[in-house]
Formats: structure tokens, sequence, C-alpha cells
């Protein structure tokens, strides 16, 4: 499959969405350190299947948000002043934090491939959080994720499957 079929997946997260939520539910009862091993051995077997450029959902449904960090190395890279940068491309939103201006990201090319990959966000690195340490800390944004992303799906699915 040379692009990632993201209406029928968003059709099997929507559909599958209270599986989810209980696939969660379950894992808020694991300890924190077997919760971290659990899943990153599960994001480690999804992302030998998956291939994010085939996808780029993240990048076309959501966007990261910028660190002061992110946005003085981008606006160095576009030879722009930060305040330049930011007008430019982001927006303060209702949790004050700077995000971007719309979707898709304007750095995804047709390709799916990140026109600022080597100095992207730092959330957009470390997405979709899945092989982080303390993952009992973010599993809400996690559950959130499994909606948008195949692999934080599959993750799930093969954490729910171990628990049966």
């Amino acid at each position: 499959m040379d692009q990632y079929d993201l209406d029928a997946f968003r059709a099997k997260a929507q559909q599958q969405k209270g599986e989810t939520k209980k696939i969660f539910k379950d894992l808020k009862r694991l300890k924190p350190k077997e919760l971290d091993q659990e899943f990153h051995k599960a994001h480690d077997a999804a992302f030998q299947k998956i291939d994010c450029l085939k996808c780029a959902n993240c990048c076309k449904t959501t966007g990261p948000l910028f660190t002061p960090s992110d946005i003085s190395r981008l606006a160095k890279h576009f030879r722009l002043k930060p305040a330049q940068f930011s007008d430019q491309y982001l927006r303060l939103d209702e949790d004050g934090d700077m995000v971007l201006k719309s979707v898709p990201c304007p750095f995804l090319g047709a390709d799916n491939y990140c026109g600022v990959y080597d100095i992207r966000p730092k959330a957009c690195r470390e997405y979709p959080h899945t092989d982080r340490f303390k993952m009992h800390q973010i599993l809400a944004l996690t559950e959130k994720n499994a909606s948008l992303c195949p692999a934080v799906f599959e993750i799930s699915r093969a954490l729910s499957a171990k628990k049966a």
C-alpha cells in the first residue's frame, strides 16, 4: 500500500472508541514501571510494521506545541526573527501554548516528508510518545492519540491482547 488508508483507519478508530476507552482504563491499573516496559515492547513491535511516511495523520490533523527553543531554531532556519516566525506560522491557543495557525502542517510535503525534519519541534521528535518513561502521566493523551495515530491504536490493541 503506497498510502495508508486514513479514512478506513479513522472509521475503525471511531467504531472502536469504547474498546479503546476500556483498554486505557485497564492500563491505569498497571504499576508505572510495568506500564513503561509494556509500552516500550509494543512500541518497538508496532514501528517494525508501521511506516509513518505512509500516514502522516499527525501532521495532517494536529499540530505540535512549539517551545521557545523550537521557535528560535526554526526562525533561524528560515532567516526570520522569532517574532516574525511566530507571526507567520503560530498562534496562542486557549491554554496559552504556541501552536500552528492551521493544519495540515505547513512544513509537510505532498510526499509526507517533513521539510524541517532535522530541526522539527521537540513535540514532533517525541510523537507519539509511546517510548517514553512515566507513561502513566500521559495515558489520557495517549488514549486520544489512539484515534489519530495507527501506531498508537496498534500499540493499545497489543497491550490489550497481552492482558487478555
